[in-house]
């Protein structure tokens, strides 16, 4: 688990705000979760032979009630379930589907690696309560609207359909056959996994194991009229669209909740940790969770995978900076600047006021408060020295361009030239 730093913090804040204005434009409402819910919430929602409640997850024992009862609590390794449960507890759907987003920190106690950490970030767009596949292509479109907005490039979007649970059935079927026959090739963790959950041996990473896999019967094969049509509808919608598109008979997320269409934004540039976004169709998690059937599809993407990306591919992110940055020479004038800053933050221009960091130092040479204002990275310097001060104005001094060009300004009317660092900035 990591800290993310004033330094870092920027990016996050302008990658969250891009979000938030997509989301808006999508028709996509905000719903904040709680970080801790029932283990048993993860356990009927993930499958209970998935990787994430098998070897990931934080849980815990809560303190015992009264009656000597304690519950099983786990910090939220995923939003999707959470989401779900929101949803059936507040019969959100009792008026119409809903389309929704979230964010913030999931757990897993998994390997550190590039992008991925215990405690990492995640956006997830979710709508409930549609069955077509023009929803399924909508949020495609929606995160790849999103790597548009923010620059993001080589990122493929991989597809795939998971069919419904008979067509599942008979796939599972035949390919615990074809594995039984080729038992020896298998890893332990595969051994472990051929009747319990045979599907995900398909998204093994052992190299060793590769060529099995790839000969192994594929559940698109399986699929029915009704399926395979869904699959083509989303197609068809995102060719109109112009996003390109890789079939991928082998994808099958890491979760059991996934019917009908599942997808992947992957990139090559983050080494084993390829996936950006992930999501798919869930239309059975709503029932498992304790609520009336109901369709659902949505996905995921990790925010630290994102970021890296971004800095990978050297695409700008804006740091934090302030509109402008007071160089007060005179404490004596305190009172009268500190009106003037609040005036201007008021009508939306960042400032940074120039504060000693040693207490009896006085404000500092204007030499070292220029030193400040330039690291600060404001794009003006606002002087209020003894000759400004006494004219009822300050200096607006240009930090950033070659020329250093400044004007006086009268305070009496900061109102009207305050809207010029705004926009300049």
């Amino acid at each position: 688990m990591n800290d993310i730093l004033p330094s870092e913090s920027a990016k996050w804040e302008w990658l969250e705000d891009k979000v938030r204005n997509l989301m808006a434009r999508f028709a996509y409402r905000n719903t904040r979760l709680p970080i801790v819910e029932s283990t048993a919430l993860f356990v009927r929602g993930l499958g209970e032979v998935t990787d994430i409640v098998e070897k990931e997850m934080y849980s815990f024992e809560d303190r015992a009630d009264k009656h000597g009862q304690a519950e099983h609590l786990t910090l939220r390794p995923e939003g999707t379930a959470g989401l779900v449960r929101a949803v059936v507890e507040h019969n959100m759907l009792y008026e119409g589907g809903k389309r929704l987003y979230y964010m913030g920190p999931m757990f897993r106690r998994e390997k550190p690696q590039r992008g991925r950490y215990r405690q990492f970030h995640q956006i997830g767009a979710e709508a409930l309560g549609f069955p077509g596949a023009e929803v399924d292509a909508e949020l495609i479109l929606l995160a790849h609207s999103l790597w548009q907005e923010i620059g993001l490039q080589n990122v493929e979007l991989q597809l795939n359909s998971l069919g419904q649970p008979e067509e599942r059935k008979a796939h599972r079927a035949a390919l615990i056959e074809y594995l039984e026959k080729n038992v020896d090739q298998l890893d332990e963790d595969a051994r472990r996994r051929l009747y319990s959950n045979p599907l995900r041996i398909l998204d093994t990473k052992n190299p060793a194991m590769q060529d099995l896999v790839n000969a192994a019967p594929r559940l698109f094969d399986f699929l029915g009229e009704a399926s395979l049509k869904h699959f083509d509808a989303v197609k068809a919608i995102l060719d109109a669209n112009g996003v390109k598109w890789t079939l991928n008979t082998r994808l099958v997320r890491g979760m059991d909740y996934y019917n009908l269409t599942v997808f992947e934004f992957v990139t090559t540039q983050l080494g084993s940790q390829g996936t950006i976004c992930g999501g798919g169709r869930y239309d059975y998690l709503i029932e498992q969770v304790g609520g009336k059937p109901a369709p659902a599809v949505g996905w995921a993407l990790g925010v630290e995978r994102v970021l890296e990306l971004l800095k990978e591919q050297e695409q700008s992110t804006p740091d934090l900076v302030p509109d402008a940055y007071a160089i007060v020479p005179d404490a004596g004038t305190l009172p009268t600047v500190m009106a003037a800053l609040q005036t201007l933050r008021v009508a939306g221009v960042s400032v940074q006021m120039h504060t000693p960091t040693t207490a009896g130092e006085g404000m500092g040479s204007m030499k070292s408060q220029f030193k400040k204002a330039d690291a600060s990275g404001a794009r003006f310097g606002l002087i209020f020295g003894a000759d400004e001060m006494a004219r009822g104005a300050v200096t607006v001094k240009s930090l950033r361009d070659g020329d250093g060009q400044q004007v006086e300004q009268q305070l009496a009317s900061i109102d009207q030239w305050a809207a010029t660092l705004r926009v300049a900035g």
